[in-house]
């Protein structure tokens, strides 16, 4: 990458740098909006993201999961290996795109950060030492099954390794309810699924003077599949929480919305005037990719499969051709996430 002297937002770099990610996450903050940030676990639905942002012009998140990284990886299962090979996909495949698709990673629980983050962290390092940008703009840790204390202090030790590389690290107190991914809080304490006022000061507290960092603060969110209405989120702990931050420093945090699969519209509008930035997409995406190859292959029966002695139709059991329906499923589903979260159509680029 050739230094400029330039601003920034006249560099386009569809993956962006650190400086260029972080603009985009204040831009957000300052517009009351959030980026799509969206759970891919492969070419063909990182295929369908790149297009929905690309066609709509909108800035937005690519994020890999332990699980859907382990996936990538083949035979050799290896999640840090599927991370990185997807991550170098992107910045191949999206160096010409018309806006900036950052790339981050998932929950990631305190028994995977050593053959997760760590091995990830340490690929940027040795981009770096190169003169190339990190190859990821931010990291999550998911240390809610710890104390606050526990948490806080593994946090801390991840963001000072991130931080002089610009990378930002995500937190989460308090913990998603239900079941995504293999973490499964389907049985969690009430009281677990509400951060505290005291819970966002104390992560400002230990984490403020390191480096940038967001945080997935939870107000009844919920992992997996339910009809809107069924989940019951309370966006005013994320006011609450924020205004005692706020008091204490004299700023806000960044927020990140989990777990929004059937929440009310009215409810994400809501959490976004209270400091959410960033929005994960997953369950609803995997099904918006998955229902258009189920209706391929229910009416193209015949000809996927060879019955009584016939050839079957090599066109319709292409693997191109039921897998473009998907890519078009999800880039549907990932142009509407963008747009109830109000930032389609806005880019640095």
């Amino acid at each position: 990458m050739q230094k400029s002297t330039r601003n920034i937002y006249t560099i386009i770099m569809p993956v962006p740098t650190p400086e260029q990610f972080a603009a985009m996450l204040d831009k957000a903050q300052a517009g009351d909006y959030a980026l799509a940030s969206i759970n891919v676990t492969s070419s063909t639905t990182l295929n369908a993201a790149l297009a929905a942002f690309a066609e709509t012009k909108t800035d937005g998140i690519i994020q890999f999961s332990t699980g859907g990284s382990e996936f990538a990886s083949g035979p050799i299962k290896d999640m840090a290996v599927g991370a990185i090979a997807m991550a170098e996909y992107v910045h191949r495949i999206a160096k010409d795109l018309p806006c900036f698709v950052a790339l981050t990673t998932d929950h990631c629980v305190p028994n995977k950060v050593d053959k997760f983050v760590r091995p990830l962290v340490a690929e940027s390092k040795s981009r770096a030492a190169a003169g190339l940008q990190p190859l990821f703009n931010g990291h999550m840790f998911d240390g809610s099954e710890l104390s606050m204390k526990d948490n806080m202090a593994t946090a801390a030790e991840l963001l000072r390794e991130m931080a002089p590389l610009g990378i930002i690290l995500e937190v989460e107190a308090g913990l998603v309810g239900g079941e995504e991914d293999g973490i499964d809080n389907s049985g969690a304490h009430h009281d677990k699924l509400y951060t505290s006022p005291e819970d966002m000061v104390f992560v400002q507290d230990c984490l403020g003077e390191i480096g940038r960092f967001t945080l997935a603060a939870t107000f009844g969110n919920v992992h997996g599949v339910y009809k809107p209405g069924n989940v019951k989120l309370t966006p005013t702990i994320l006011r609450d929480g924020n205004a005692a931050v706020k008091s204490k420093y004299g700023k806000t945090l960044d927020l990140v919305f989990h777990g929004g699969s059937g929440s009310l519209l009215s409810e994400i509008h809501e959490s976004l005037e209270y400091g959410v930035i960033k929005m994960n997409v997953d369950t609803d995406c995997q099904y918006h990719y998955s229902r258009p190859i189920v209706d391929h292959v229910m009416k193209s029966y015949d000809g996927m499969l060879r019955i009584d002695g016939e050839m079957g139709d090599k066109k319709t059991y292409d693997p191109r051709a039921y897998m473009k329906k998907g890519e078009a499923g999800m880039k549907a589903r990932v142009i509407q996430a963008a747009t109830e979260l109000r930032s389609l159509g806005i880019s640095l680029a």
